[in-house]
Formats: structure tokens, sequence, C-alpha cells
């Protein structure tokens, strides 16, 4: 089955030929207004955004590059496209989707990103971003001055692997959303989509049975490649064969092993 792009876009190219990048003068933007941020030493999400197995002086020392946190209300960004590249960010509180804009005005959704998950890597390599990361819902971003950041994994081996990995791990996401674009059919797209967030929430301590979609159904076409029409089809006959049970917003997985075998 041919992918039916909600944006009308092919993603079986390479990111360069898909979205030309307009060359722009970089942007820094006027900063939100900031607050003191938690501990990492003490944060419930450590384990989850960091690496298990920093020494009590790594987190002290972590304590002094994460100083501030910001708050971002649903459906404002964090950061946009040509902005100039500062900071790396872990998402403590909310979501967010990272959004590619066509020449046109069309946008495509590349992530949805969740508590304990990283936004920002798309800057380190051109000094800007790329993309434009917007709140799903009122949020809270931990900031990483990548300076400072740097300096500490020059320190500590610990971190320079997490980092690494963290860059690994933006790879692998995009070469298995292309191959999910490209390979599958509508059905296995969307629930290799409900299977991937199940277990992300499940690895920070939520359900990973039931839990609630801040995206909309049009924002998962069009990162799934398919219409808002087939998405709600999708929904519909995954309810009718007793893989899920949509709430609204809510979802809750009835037959987590039908759903994986579709």
């Amino acid at each position: 089955m041919h992918a039916e792009p909600a944006c009308e876009t092919s993603l079986s190219t390479p990111p360069s030929a898909r979205w030309p990048v307009v060359p722009l003068q970089p942007a820094v933007r006027e900063a939100a207004p900031r607050q003191p941020a938690t501990r990492c030493s003490t944060c419930s999400l450590r384990a989850v955004c960091m690496p298990a197995d920093l020494t009590s002086t790594e987190l002290q020392q972590l304590d002094t590059v994460v100083l501030t946190t910001r708050n971002v209300h649903r459906g404002e960004t964090l950061f946009r496209a040509h902005d100039a590249f500062q900071s790396l960010y872990a998402v403590r509180t909310g979501s967010f989707k990272t959004v590619v804009m066509h020449r046109d005005g069309r946008e495509q959704v590349t992530g949805f990103q969740i508590p304990g998950e990283p936004l920002g890597l798309d800057g380190v390599c051109s000094g800007t971003h790329s993309c434009d990361a917007i709140a799903l819902e009122d949020s809270t971003v931990c900031i990483m001055p990548f300076g400072q950041l740097e300096t500490f994994c020059r320190e500590s081996r610990r971190m320079q692997r997490h980092l690494y990995q963290l860059m690994s791990g933006e790879i692998v996401r995009e070469s298995s959303l292309v191959m999910l674009l490209g390979t599958m059919t509508a059905e296995q797209r969307l629930a290799a989509f409900l299977l991937d967030l199940a277990a992300r929430f499940q690895a920070r301590g939520y359900s990973g049975a039931q839990f609630n979609l801040k995206m909309s159904r049009e924002e998962i076409g069009c990162f799934l490649g398919m219409k808002l029409e087939t998405v709600s089809r999708m929904f519909s006959r995954f309810q009718r064969e007793g893989l899920v049970e949509p709430n609204g917003k809510q979802i809750r997985i009835v037959d987590l092993e039908g759903l994986a075998r579709v």
C-alpha cells in the first residue's frame, strides 16, 4: 500500500532535497522568562534523560550546568528554524512537536517529544536550528547551555558517551521514520506509532497501556504521511477489532500483542 502523505510530501528522498534551507542570518530571539531549575541530582527524571552511572561529583558538576528551566505555553515555540543554536533542552513536563515548514507554508511534523526526551540536537550541525519546536500543551524544559555542556563532557567520559548516544538515537529515529513511511501500510504505521508511544511512556514510569494523545489526529497524520480521514478510519478499525479503545484524546491499548501483529 502506497503512502498517502497528508502534507503531500515524499519522505523517501533525503531531507536536504525535501526541505531546501533558505539561507538566512541566524536569529537570536528574545528569551522567555526563566526560573531556577530543579537540581538534576534530585530530579525524578534524571534516570531517563541523564546517565545512570554518574558519580556524586559529576552530579554536582551537572547541577552547575543545568541552572534554569523555561515554561512554554501551549502553541508557543521553544525555538524556530534558523534561530541561533545556543542550548540543548530536556522536556521536564508536557510535550512538544518538531515541525519543518515548506516554502508554501505547509508543515511537516518530524517528531513528538515527551518528558525526559531531548530537544535542540538539530542545531549542533550548523549552529542554527533546522525546525520549529512547538509545545503541544503547557510545558517546561530544562536548559543546558551547549558550551558549558561541552566543557563538562570533556571532563566526564560518561556524559560524553551519553551525548553521543543522544545524537546516535536521533539518527536511528530518522532512519526508522523513513522505513516506516516507505515500507509500511497505513495500519502498520499507526500501530507502530502507538506501540512506540506506549514503550516510551512505560520507560518513564507511566502507564504503557493507557495514555493521552496530546497531538491531534491531523498532526499524527502529518507525521505518519497519512490523511486525517485515514487516521480516523484506522482508529475506528482498531477499535472494532478490539485492539484499542479510544475515548477522546485518551487511548487504551486493549490487545498489545494483537496491535504488534498488525
